[in-house]
């Protein structure tokens, strides 16, 4: 299904995937597998690996001392969570001189929406993709544990029959700490154990009880998760909360400061051309703007600008300070969101970046950043988009005749759908045979008025209208009579819009991970990686 015909898709996403003419001025690169290949081709050697400060290729050369760093951060970091052999040998890759293909999602409770999922795998078919085309690649996956809204990511809904259930892990409405490092509540034991009684027993409630416990954090507890349900794909998982990563990117950091009043310029001139351009920012930067929040005890405190200097909350610092503290406690600082992927693509040569329609928006900001800052811009794709489809709800799709699109119209217009479609045969065939009918017989009446006076013919189409509207209301309340008399319906259009629509928006975006592995198992994953190959430029419909 086009996204054109997806509800609150925006300008911007639909005109950066089917008239790139039109936002080429904001993105690098097209959003097509062939720009990043040949993108990928200028990060890597002619071994096929990433060029290094030692051995530079036509594009930017990535440091050797960077990178070894960085390896052994995942290396850490990976063992730590659990994993085996593949991701292992990814890491070694990497070490040798691997692109990276990223992705990346808040640590959301229980493993977040089906779409964390998604993204983890079209980085990972992309990295197979490149890998088979002579360049070593590998999957990525970004923990966003610096985030520090945790109403955002502390509940899981799942189905529970026709009903949708959501699990709530905390009663803290959240500070401004960052998430990662938060430690679950004991309270995550009785969640973990309704999950399961949702889920029913099998290796993905193992996976949730091994890893959502108390002593785990938001971010570990995340780690663990997915560590265990992408094993043996070769995924790499990276929490950028730790010391290390930040001192590696503390030359960012400095950048980022010293050339503050550039780059908020920068990112000022690039929001009016949006809007000259009639799109809208992501993100709202005012002439006080950095991009850089700075942990001031368990807090993340914006660092805005204030003439010569800075203010950190209600405190006044100046330049030279803000620098000296960026030089001796980099792990004290953090990108916001538009310095948080140039970051990443300063500590990983990345050849892809997959994201969501508003992540890929960002990058249109983005990318006055990573000129300013690395002088390069890396491709963006949209991630794979879909809606899993179970036997059971083709099956209520068939009985019904419902399209994916009917459900977009909510739950009253589902119903009165499925009502239409179970009337009487006779009452159906005489509703449809008097609309035909009526609109014969006009047809006729309208040919005989343009004959004896035209002008009549234009009343003679609104009457027709108000004919049709009318005898379509009799169709709605044959319908809703239906309904008061089979409340089967009713129960069916729930279940459908449920597990397929709900709360009016996509399945990938409510539903989580856990709800489909545990139904399908780990041949899932397989399945859409078949579905993000072709790279389609869409919302997928996968039955499975």
């Amino acid at each position: 299904m086009p996204f054109t015909a997806i509800p609150h898709s925006s300008r911007l996403f639909l005109d950066f995937l089917f008239q790139f003419e039109k936002v080429k001025g904001f993105y690098a690169h097209q959003p097509h597998s062939q720009a990043v290949l040949e993108y990928a081709r200028t990060l890597a050697g002619a071994d096929g690996y990433a060029a290094t400060d030692a051995a530079p290729a036509a594009g930017a050369g990535f440091p050797a001392e960077r990178r070894a760093r960085v390896a052994d951060v995942l290396e850490k970091q990976n063992r730590q969570w659990g994993a085996q052999s593949a991701t292992l040998a990814s890491i070694e890759r990497f070490r040798q001189g691997a692109v990276a293909c990223i992705s990346g999602q808040q640590v959301g409770m229980l493993g977040g929406p089906l779409y964390s999922l998604l993204k983890a795998v079209s980085a990972l078919q992309m990295a197979e993709e490149l890998t088979a085309q002579g360049i070593a690649a590998i999957p990525v996956f970004w923990l966003a544990t610096e985030d520090h809204d945790l109403a955002e990511i502390a509940s899981v809904t799942l189905p529970a029959g026709c009903e949708l259930e959501k699990l709530t892990a905390t009663s803290d409405g959240g500070s401004d700490a960052p998430v990662g490092p938060l430690p679950l509540e004991p309270r995550i034991e009785s969640l973990v154990e309704r999950a399961t009684q949702l889920l029913g027993a099998g290796w993905v409630s193992d996976a949730l009880r091994e890893s959502y416990r108390v002593g785990e954090s938001y971010g570990s507890a995340f780690a663990r998760l997915f560590t265990r349900l992408l094993a043996g794909t070769g995924m790499v998982l990276v929490d950028p909360m730790e010391n290390e990563l930040h001192a590696i990117a503390q030359p960012l950091f400095t950048a980022a400061a010293e050339r503050a009043e550039e780059l908020d310029q920068a990112l000022l001139e690039r929001g009016k051309a949006l809007h000259i351009a009639g799109y809208h920012e992501q993100v709202r930067v005012t002439p006080e703007s950095t991009l850089l929040f700075s942990l001031e005890g368990n807090r993340r405190t914006v660092l805005h600008r204030a003439g010569d200097g800075f203010m950190l909350g209600a405190q006044r610092i100046s330049r030279r300070e803000v620098l000296d503290q960026i030089a001796a406690h980099p792990e004290q600082f953090s990108a916001n969101v538009l310095l948080r992927p140039v970051m990443q693509d300063y500590l990983f040569p990345t050849a892809v970046y997959f994201g969501g329609p508003a992540e890929l928006a960002y990058f249109a900001q983005a990318a006055v950043v990573y000129e300013k800052l690395l002088g390069r811009m890396t491709p963006v794709m949209p991630r794979l988009s879909a809606t899993i489809i179970s036997p059971a709800m083709d099956d209520l799709l068939a009985r019904y005749r419902l399209s994916f699109g009917d459900l977009f119209h909510g739950s009253e217009r589902v119903c009165e759908l499925l009502a239409s479609r179970v009337l009487a045969p006779g009452l159906r065939e005489a509703l449809h045979e008097a609309k035909e009918s009526l609109q014969s017989h006009l047809t006729v009446l309208r040919a005989e008025l343009q004959s004896l006076d035209p002008t009549l013919v234009d009343a003679a189409a609104r009457s027709e209208r108000k004919m049709l509207y009318q005898l379509a209301k009799i169709g709605a309340k044959a319908g809703r009579a239906e309904l008061r008399h089979n409340k089967g319906l009713t129960q069916d259009a729930h279940h459908v819009l449920t597990e397929l629509f709900p709360h009016k928006e996509l399945q990938e975006r409510v539903l989580p991970v856990i709800y489909f592995l545990a139904q399908y198992g780990p041949e899932l994953i397989t399945e859409l990686k078949k579905a993000a190959a072709p790279q389609c430029p869409g919302h997928q419909i996968i039955r499975l």
